[in-house]
């Protein structure tokens, strides 16, 4: 009898890698258009222009699609966002944070929710337990120190930045399953005050 597919064996193959990234950017295109639930696996290929088989070659539904879909999503935009130095840089960064939920707001609502994906909120509060340590550490050293890649592998203990993620997190999906009431830089310019304590008195554990 043959043995299972390992679908994480061909990950340094770029056609998978191809395939992967058009199966998600796909999805993000549909949620734009209808709610996550509505969404099905026929869907996804049809619109990404691959068969169903080729799809459940790379994930088992939809829902997996979304958790890599957003996970990468949430990498992308930590790996490129500044890290918070200035007041006017930490405005800008969540800003920048805010307007891309606003932007990709159906799935991110979809998977952040009461009925949501617990591996996506674990994966969003590290990468953000992350960027708000080497923040407060560039912050503290005028921009010189760590950057998120130096932690990839997670942070150590550090209550001010969990508390700063946990936070944010909170209020980023209270917003979202509010739909959204306030505008990304409304949204920037309330949230800064209360986060900024923790980024100016935050200082490395020892």
């Amino acid at each position: 009898m043959a043995l299972p597919r390992d679908r994480n064996s061909d990950l340094n193959d770029p056609r998978v890698r191809r395939t992967q990234a058009a199966l998600r950017r796909t999805l993000i295109e549909l949620v734009q258009e209808r709610d996550l639930s509505r969404v099905s696996v026929a869907d996804v290929a049809e619109r990404a222009g691959v068969s169903r088989s080729t799809f459940y070659d790379h994930y088992r539904d939809v829902h997996e699609l979304a958790e890599a879909a957003c996970t990468a999503m949430i990498d992308d935009l930590i790996d490129a966002i500044p890290d918070p130095g200035t007041q006017e840089e930490s405005t800008d960064t969540l800003l920048t944070f805010f307007a891309h939920l606003d932007e990709h707001a159906g799935l991110y609502r979809s998977v952040l929710g009461a009925q949501g994906s617990a591996r996506v909120i674990d994966h969003v509060r590290r990468r953000a337990t992350v960027a708000a340590y080497v923040g407060a550490r560039r912050a503290a050293t005028g921009g010189d120190g760590p950057s998120p890649a130096d932690y990839a592998g997670g942070v150590p203990h550090d209550v001010p930045a969990a508390f700063t993620a946990g936070a944010l997190i909170g209020v980023a999906t209270d917003w979202l399953q509010h739909g959204c009431p306030c505008s990304p830089a409304e949204m920037a310019a309330l949230t800064r005050p209360l986060l900024a304590a923790l980024y100016e008195d935050a200082r490395p554990q020892s």
